[in-house]
This record gives structure tokens, C-alpha cells and sequence, in this order.
């Protein structure tokens, strides 16, 4: 190992450590939301695990939100600073097993580009964030967009669709 290596392992151990930390501030749970983060880069390996752990729970959401700007701490996109604490209290209270997928799309720019890898996807057809898709059975069985991710109701009925 070299010690670059071991620099960035310390490193992602220790974000680790902050988004478990920021995370269990944030838990209110009956039953624990199973939550999992990945990025344009690490998608296709997280999301195949997702995909394969998706028949031991009740409920399986996958949540693509725009990224963090270092130095605000906060998201680049008012929807997704809107959306994300609606969304989390109404999983954490949810009394089934909950898994939820987080997806980073990139900086604003990278998320403007016409041919953004999700944009064009097929299976998810992405036009804003935050965009709150439900997958089951392999497939997109509904999905609240930009403007509609935080209606408390919405995120209900969502869940409901199961």
C-alpha cells in the first residue's frame, strides 16, 4: 500500500465517520432507513448492490440529489436543501425497512449538460433534482420530481405505491 493510499483510505474512513455522525443526529427511526451514498463515478457497482439487497426490504428509493459545495456545506440546488430533511423524517418514521439510494449528480455544471449520464439514461430519465424515484422489481415504479419532492403527502403516497 502506498501512502498515498493509505491517505485517501483515512480519509474516506473519516467521512465515513462525519456521514454516520450527521446521520444519527438526524435518526428518529422505528425502523432503521438503510442508507447508502454514491456518485456519477461509483454508481453502477453501488446500484447493482442496491439492486441485489432490494427483496429484503419493504421499500427500495433511490434519491438524486446535486452535490455539496465545499465551501458552503450546503447543495448548489434549493430544491434538494428543501427536500432532503422532508424526505429523511418521512423514512425514518416509516415503520418498514426502508433502503434508500443517494445519488449525487455532480457540480452544477457538470449537472447541465444535456447528456448527463442520467438525463439520458433509459431507467431513470432524469429532468431536476431532487428527483425521489421508488425501484421495484427491477424498474421505476414511480418517482416525485423536482418541485413535488418535499410534499409531505407526495412522499406517502410514494411509498404507498408498493
Amino acid at each position: 500500500m502506498t501512502h498515498n493510499s493509505g491517505v485517501t483510505e483515512e480519509i474516506n474512513a473519516k467521512r465515513s465517520i462525519v456521514n454516520i455522525t450527521n446521520y444519527k443526529e438526524l435518526k428518529q427511526t422505528k425502523m432503521p432507513l438503510k442508507l447508502v451514498d454514491a456518485t456519477l463515478s461509483t454508481f453502477n457497482t453501488v446500484f447493482e448492490k442496491f439492486k441485489s439487497e432490494a427483496p429484503n426490504n419493504k421499500s427500495n428509493l433511490i434519491l438524486f440529489l446535486a452535490d455539496i459545495e465545499p465551501s458552503t456545506n450546503l447543495s448548489w440546488c434549493p430544491d434538494c436543501v428543501r427536500a432532503e430533511p422532508v424526505i429523511y423524517k418521512k423514512l425514518e418514521s416509516s415503520s418498514d425497512d426502508v433502503a434508500l439510494l443517494r445519488a449525487y449528480v455532480g457540480d452544477r455544471p457538470t449537472w447541465r449538460n444535456p447528456q448527463h449520464p442520467w438525463r439520458v439514461d433509459s431507467k431513470f430519465k432524469l429532468k431536476g433534482v431532487p428527483t425521489l424515484i421508488l425501484w421495484e422489481n427491477g424498474e421505476v415504479k414511480g418517482r416525485l420530481e423536482d418541485h413535488e419532492a418535499h410534499i409531505e403527502r407526495k412522499i406517502d403516497a410514494l411509498i404507498a405505491t408498493k
